[in-house]
């Protein structure tokens, strides 16, 4: 793809800032005239140009960064169970963020004000909706009125903020509020959304219908989702961006209550950057079977104890882990807020992790081993290119993620800054990668785990095999622990035994100490593709691990429901039912 970061320096001020985006404008459209630019861009760059040129406050306040991000999102979504579509939309939308910055490069209104509920800086008030219809005028409209209500809001705050620093004590992380970028410049085709909604309902249909024959499976489902995503942006700086992508994900989901009221589920997805990149049928409905077969086995399974010993997380558990864990603590905003625990905030250039383990960030790969990652974009939220970011080498932390937002010297974003669209940009994770220089083949692996029970009079270690997610604690105000709920367990006996599937277990534990008990990785790194929640929205990530041999890991009971399973046997059950629906579904077919 021929984007063009940082491909051209930033016009001299003096020119003015229409100037700066028209010279901008010119140069893109003569190197790239083959690509069509949305009439919205040159919109946005108008309405950017006359607010740095006009808008003032009654006081001589203006703003000295603005910028227009427009996000286009058509979403289609087909979910089925037991054969049946119970959902079924295509929507689109339009919207824009406007953000602005009064003040300076040093000190602007988004600085935290410290001592009162609700201090760090947000976007307040949200999107502005724009005509998905390419009206422009409408859109000028909404423009106008939101770039208003935001400069009247950041004149106000940064009042607020110059006043803070007259009653606070002095800053313990003095750094600038916004990073100095060169501007990026990268015009790409619009990507274009085009699902055949009624052979992708067939195929959802058909694969939900394998549920049909397990009565004991309570809650099913299989959907395709389908979210395309454009983008434009311009800042005052020069920035001038359209570029676009799709995520395609299949989902398969089960769940049943066991007969001491535990509430019990299993999932899988496949996700992909195009309808090429998703299975083909026979390997969509394997994978419904394997669910099928580890909800049942769910059932059945013993509850365990709470356990401190030895553990394998296997590779895909790995990866949720360490984005759990880890990931969320080396974000750079929360290295300079001081309502956040600022784990590693003081721990530049030492040893965090073992020393055979490095960690890397890289939202600019858009595969791995032939699979697609979530966390690809080309640009972050900031119009800046989005790139690797090493941040653990032989164990040494070396840097955090960063947005725009400098944090403890380090003064320069490294495409991070990401935001679902009406919320704050913060630092956040794309493609984070675990990497070992201390690999052995996965049975040694498992060999080693043996070992370690024996050395720690274990009758068992516990195998992670699947990881759903989890949550960690990082604000000041709470302990800095993490809990993370696995899916899959099971109990591998020290003296040969075949392995136990269990239930009812949730991981929890400190990251500092939890680092430490690394003690070998395997040679087999695997992806999880998901979305990931936080104070900036739902976004898109990957995480890539090998399996993990830990010496010690805790575990502890899951909050269990009381509820017992349904008291009338399921309908499809019945046989001359189950019939008849397989029957009818057929004939909508």
């Amino acid at each position: 793809m021929l984007f063009k970061p940082h491909h051209f320096r930033r016009p001299v001020w003096r020119l003015g800032a229409g100037a700066a985006l028209l010279v901008a404008f010119v140069l893109v459209r003569s190197v790239r005239a083959e690509v069509a630019e949305h009439p919205l861009l040159p919109v946005m760059a108008d309405e950017l140009a006359l607010s740095m040129e006009k808008l003032v406050s009654p006081d001589g306040t203006k703003p000295y960064f603005i910028q227009y991000s427009v996000t286009d999102t058509k979403n289609a979504s087909i979910a089925a169970t037991l054969g049946a579509i119970h959902y079924d939309s295509d929507t689109h939308q339009r919207v824009l963020d406007v953000d602005v910055r009064c003040g300076d490069y040093s000190l602007d209104n988004t600085r935290q004000i410290r001592g009162s509920f609700g201090s760090s800086y947000d976007a307040g008030g949200g999107v502005a909706r724009l005509p998905v219809t390419d009206d422009l005028l409408a859109a000028r409209q909404a423009i106008w009125l939101k770039t208003d209500e935001r400069f009247k809001a950041a004149a106000k705050r940064l009042a607020q903020v110059q006043a803070n620093l007259k009653v606070k004590v002095e800053e313990e992380d003095p750094s600038d509020d916004f990073s100095r970028e060169e501007p990026s410049v990268g015009i790409e085709s619009w990507v274009s959304h085009d699902v055949d909604q009624e052979a992708w309902r067939q195929r959802i249909r058909t694969y939900s219908q394998r549920f049909r024959e397990h009565p004991l499976i309570y809650n099913s489902q299989v959907s395709l989702s389908v979210q395309t995503v454009n983008r434009l942006s311009v800042n005052s700086e020069g920035s001038r961006l359209q570029f676009g992508q799709s995520w395609w994900r299949i989902s398969i989901s089960a769940g049943t209550v066991a007969e001491d009221g535990m509430e019990l589920s299993q999932q899988t997805s496949f996700d992909a950057h195009t309808p090429q990149g998703l299975p083909d049928d026979k390997t969509v409905e394997e994978a419904v079977d394997q669910v099928i077969e580890e909800v049942l086995a769910l059932r059945a399974a013993p509850i365990v104890d709470p356990y401190t010993g030895p553990a394998i997380l296997e590779n895909r558990a790995a990866a949720v882990f360490f984005h759990e864990i880890f990931g969320h603590r080396i974000e750079g905003h929360r290295q300079k807020d001081v309502d956040e625990g600022q784990t590693f905030a003081k721990k530049l250039n030492e040893s965090i992790l073992p020393d055979f383990l490095s960690v890397v960030d890289d939202p600019s790969q858009r595969k791995f081993h032939g699979q697609d990652l979530n966390g690809y974009y080309p640009f972050d939220e900031e119009c800046v290119p989005g790139r690797a970011s090493r941040l653990v080498e032989n164990g040494v932390l070396k840097t955090f993620l960063m947005s725009r937002t400098p944090a403890r010297g380090i003064t320069k974003s490294d495409g991070h800054g990401r935001r679902r669209p009406g919320l704050r940009v913060v630092s956040r994770q794309g493609n984070l990668f675990v990497q070992s220089s201390q690999e052995v083949p996965y049975d040694e692996l498992r060999a080693r785990l043996l070992e370690e029970c024996k050395k720690q009079g274990k009758d068992y270690g516990l195998l992670f095999k699947d990881i759903s997610g989890g949550f960690t604690t990082t604000q000041v105000r709470g302990p800095q622990a993490f809990k993370v709920l696995p899916i899959l367990v099971y109990r591998v006996y020290a003296d040969g035994r075949p392995d136990e599937l269990v239930r009812g277990v949730d991981i929890v534990g400190t990251p500092l100490t939890c680092f430490s008990k690394i003690l070998c990785t395997a040679d087999d790194p695997a992806i999880f593709n998901g979305f990931c929640g936080a104070e900036s929205g739902s976004i898109p990530v990957s995480a890539v691990a090998p399996s993990l041999l830990v010496e010690q890991i805790e575990i502890e009971k899951k909050q269990k429901a009381q509820n017992r399973p349904p008291i009338l046997p399921a309908p499809i059950a019945e046989p001359t039912a189950a019939k008849a629906g397989n029957a009818e579904t057929q004939g909508k077919s």
